[in-house]
């Protein structure tokens, strides 16, 4: 599917305010609330209030924010800001480029207080625990009352997610899913689950076999109109030297753009994506995924219409059960899960590391000039469209800086960076939590590794591989194997004590001291750069 937008290159006026002798509140939106009935709205007055808009380059700068994300969220906000001035919404808008911009959000919103002198500030609630703690500080410096109001993006608010978690000794997903479903009936019948489970997973975990995945459809991409061609043109000079690339870009970045996105998903991907949603093949970065998460983080699509077009396409016969079931569960459960367990363990969570990990995150991770063959195609398609599935996310390129030992916040700061869907709240616990094992067990039961093995089994990227995912030692020997018994050995003692570890610890007594020798030694020429790195 390929459409245009329709707003004929229109741009955002940066300021739009009406004559009054008193301003009652300054609406703040963030790039992550392009949502018309956002809740800072809900007694929006054209008369008195204004909608405060501001770009900064702080938010691509914070970390190193890659091109495709950058102009995800600028190209999304300029549009935002055109269906506010359509609405009728008195909007006072900065560009990143605006003279005289105060270069962040924090020292762009003080100026304009100044300028607007509001009674108030108003927002929903942010995503970002950063950001929060920035506009905090700028309404108390100027003695502004600030209402904080709840996102109704989300099917759970944070104070009932701390009421589910409180006492209880782990916060598991699956617990938190059942009580979703029940709350919200979705595939319910009779208080008990569609089709007599609660989890379908053991059924979604398919490759696709020597023969491939055959005709995929398209992914639903839309043609930049001069609006977001305007914010690549300033992408690319602005930040030139940062990484990824613009020449594919055709993200949904309006309203509409993305409930097309969301109707060929439900139409041409859902019949399939449960069965092989797990599954990887080189140079397909689409295949039977959803591609709406950048959509979803950015409010463009509301988390109800999704699951209520999914559960639909159930109903119609057009959709088997453990596909729907699998969709559902990322989004009324693993996406509200990550968002409760990062407002409730925020600041500290971020400073998390109980594996002690503090290695260097390869260079490689941003040019993809790596000659492991499973992450020098996850990382190009990463550079190229801001997007891996969360196979790519986990068991491979989360999966080789765990198994290496990079610092967790390098981690972070490199997914934060490089996906188009990223914002902090989803981001965060994805990353240290669920793929890197940072916070020692909050999410996640035990560490997620594995072998090359592993990688070999989900799709064909070790046939054309100089490594054999059989081998732990030797010049062939696979990076991933070889950091799987090193990770193995180096926290023995830790995973000991994990019972559902307890197995694969039992393997390494096995091994002979030479064999021992031999892992430690390729892995520390991994850790050199020996190994792995692309070498022309």
């Amino acid at each position: 599917m390929t459409a245009r937008s329709n707003s004929s290159g229109r741009k955002p006026a940066d300021t739009v305010a009406p004559q009054i002798s008193v301003r009652r509140s300054l609406i703040v939106v963030l790039g992550d609330q392009l949502d018309l009935d956002a809740s800072a709205f809900d007694d929006f007055d054209a008369t008195v209030d204004i909608v405060w808009m501001a770009e900064a380059a702080e938010e691509s700068t914070h970390v190193w924010s890659s091109k495709p994300r950058t102009v995800m969220f600028l190209a999304a906000m300029r549009h935002h800001a055109l269906a506010l001035q359509a609405a009728g919404r008195p909007l006072h808008y900065t560009r990143l480029d605006a003279p005289g911009h105060g270069g962040s959000l924090g020292a762009q919103l003080q100026a304009d207080i100044l300028r607007l002198k509001p009674s108030r500030l108003v927002m929903t609630a942010p995503g970002d625990w950063r950001v929060l703690q920035a506009i905090k500080a700028v309404a108390e410096a100027h003695a502004l009352p600030l209402e904080i109001r709840e996102d109704r993006h989300f099917y759970t608010s944070i104070s009932d997610f701390a009421a589910h978690a409180n006492g209880r000794k782990s916060l598991r997903m699956e617990y938190f899913y059942r009580e979703q479903r029940r709350r919200h009936d979705v595939l319910m019948q009779d208080d008990e689950p569609v089709g007599g489970q609660w989890n379908f997973d053991a059924d979604n975990r398919e490759s696709f076999g020597a023969a491939g995945p055959g005709v995929v459809p398209p992914r639903a991409s839309f043609e930049p109109d001069a609006v977001t061609r305007e914010v690549m043109a300033l992408v690319n000079t602005r930040f030139a030297a940062h990484p990824g690339r613009l020449d594919s870009f055709a993200w949904p970045v309006t309203r509409e753009q993305a409930l097309q996105s969301l109707q060929a998903f439900i139409r041409e991907r859902l019949p399939l994506f449960g069965r092989f949603q797990d599954a990887m093949w080189p140079g397909d970065p689409w295949l039977y995924h959803a591609h709406l998460s950048a959509a979803l983080n950015l409010k463009l699509l509301n988390p109800r219409e999704v699951v209520s077009a999914a559960e639909a396409a159930h109903r119609d016969g057009h959709a088997p059960l453990a596909s729907v079931e699998g969709f559902i569960r990322q989004i009324l459960g693993w996406r509200e899960y990550v968002r409760g367990v990062y407002w409730t363990q925020m600041p500290e969570y971020l400073e998390r590391n109980a594996l002690d990990a503090q290695e260097e995150l390869p260079g490689w991770y941003w040019t993809g000039a790596t000659d492991m063959a499973c992450l020098r195609d996850a990382l190009a398609q990463t550079l190229e469209h801001g997007y891996a599935n969360h196979i790519q996310r986990l068991m491979v390129t989360g999966l080789y800086t765990l198994m290496l030992g990079v610092q967790p916040k390098q981690v972070h700061a490199w997914y934060l960076a490089v996906y188009v869907d990223a914002v902090e709240w989803v981001e965060l616990p994805n990353v240290l939590g669920m793929s890197q094992y940072a916070d020692g067990g909050v999410m996640g039961s035990k560490p997620y590794i594995a072998t090359g093995k592993y990688i070999q089994r989900m799709g064909p990227h070790c046939k054309g591989c100089r490594y054999d995912p059989a081998q732990r030692s030797g010049d062939s020997a696979c990076p991933f194997t070889t950091l799987y018994w090193d990770f193995l050995m180096r926290h023995e003692a830790t995973l000991a004590r994990n019972p559902r570890m307890a197995l694969q610890v039992k393997n390494v007594v096995r091994l002979t001291d030479v064999q021992k020798v031999a892992v430690h030694e390729r892995a520390a020429a991994i850790r050199r750069g020996e190994v792995g790195a692309a070498h022309e």
